[in-house]
């Protein structure tokens, strides 16, 4: 193998190793935090959902915690969960591309309870 070819190998993979961080904040946004509230501030909960995600001001989103059903699971697979609903949140300001500031319409919203659109059904 050349000199030249080694030295790009090289480089191009160093790259590669840069990249890494980057990549893994992208795929925790997407699976781990979108459309989590996340915090709690003076001027009222964070929630994962931003521009990217299409907020806009004065959607509401149905709020929900997971709660882990009591008894054995499906066929011993292990735990079963449902989603039960804490509320409603009403987007008050998007900040940037991951996150929006959201105001209790009703209900008790926490940290960590998933958030999400109203959909419609067809």
């Amino acid at each position: 193998m050349k000199l030249k070819t080694k030295i790009s190998l090289a480089i191009a993979s160093i790259a590669m190793l840069g990249a890494v961080p980057v990549a893994a904040a992208s795929v925790g946004h997407s699976w781990f935090m979108r459309g989590s509230i996340v915090g709690e501030q003076a001027e009222g909960k964070v929630v994962c959902i931003g521009s990217e995600d299409g907020a806009t001001v004065g959607q509401i989103l149905d709020a929900y915690k997971v709660v882990q059903n009591p008894g054995p699971g499906n066929k011993g697979a292990g735990p079963t969960f449902r989603r039960e609903r804490t509320g409603h949140v009403r987007i008050d300001h998007v900040y940037d591309a991951h996150f929006a500031h959201v105001s209790v319409v009703d209900g008790a919203p926490a940290v960590h309870d998933i958030v999400e659109l109203r959909r419609t059904r067809r």
